[in-house]
């Protein structure tokens, strides 16, 4: 589905990624685990095209996309759910949904995916009329999920969907992830600071250290890693 041979992408004159190597095959639930400021985000926007690609490929079913706007690669069905959610707070959660599906001209196949969400998070379906900016942190969250899974995505960037949620509603999100995944058979790359509960949904994981990929395995293998559980797993 996704692959990244040597990306390469700065601000400035700081590197931020620095020769990253990441696979993702189709159906997979791939985690990007790592400390703060060590290129998780980073990763997440150069595949969507927001920060460029300095150096390196970007292949989409293999593709080359690194060089295409953002709104280009949105219609070729990569979405992302950026960190802090980003919805439109003055809009209301059905005008949120609907721009998900900005790009989509099949009416039935609209209606079909918002019936979709609305059952994943039947309290968007109670509020749909409530402008976005009065949902509580753990709603807006998942107005943001559902507004990038309107585009219909193959495959679904999601970055740091726990933060400031509580437990919870935060084991609520995973189970949603974990369904999105095997209901849809929607490709899912997950960026998360909480790397306990993203190895435990995740197929694979790659650990990310100061822009460059130092450790990829199997996430059971990586949960059972002596050096992850003490970096990134409190053990």
């Amino acid at each position: 589905m996704l692959e990244l041979k040597n990306v390469q992408t700065s601000y400035g004159n700081i590197q931020a990624l620095q020769d990253v190597n990441l696979t993702i095959h189709a159906g997979e639930i791939v985690t990007l685990i790592g400390a703060n400021g060590a290129g998780k985000s980073t990763t997440l926007m150069t595949i969507s095209g927001i920060v460029p690609c300095r150096r390196g490929q970007i292949l989409l079913k293999g593709l080359e996309i690194q060089a295409l706007s953002p709104d280009k690669i949105v219609a070729l069905g990569v979405c992302q759910v950026p960190e802090g959610r980003h919805i439109f707070a003055d809009l209301t959660v059905r005008e949120n949904l609907d721009l998900g599906a900005f790009l989509r001209t099949d009416k039935a196949g609209i209606k079909q995916d918002l019936e979709y969400v609305y059952s994943l998070f039947p309290i968007l379906a109670e509020r749909r009329h409530q402008s976005g900016g009065t949902l509580s942190g753990g709603q807006q969250q998942m107005l943001a999920m559902s507004r990038a899974l309107m585009a219909r995505p193959q495959l679904l960037l999601l970055d740091e969907p726990s933060m400031g949620l509580a437990p919870l509603v935060i084991k609520q999100i995973f189970e949603i992830i974990k369904a999105i995944n095997k209901e849809h058979n929607t490709t899912i790359f997950l960026v998360e600071q909480n790397a306990h509960q993203a190895l435990h949904i995740a197929d694979r994981g790659y650990v990310i250290e100061n822009g460059r990929i130092i450790l990829a395995d199997r996430a059971d293998k990586l949960l059972s890693n002596p050096d992850v559980q003490k970096a990134y797993l409190g053990i």
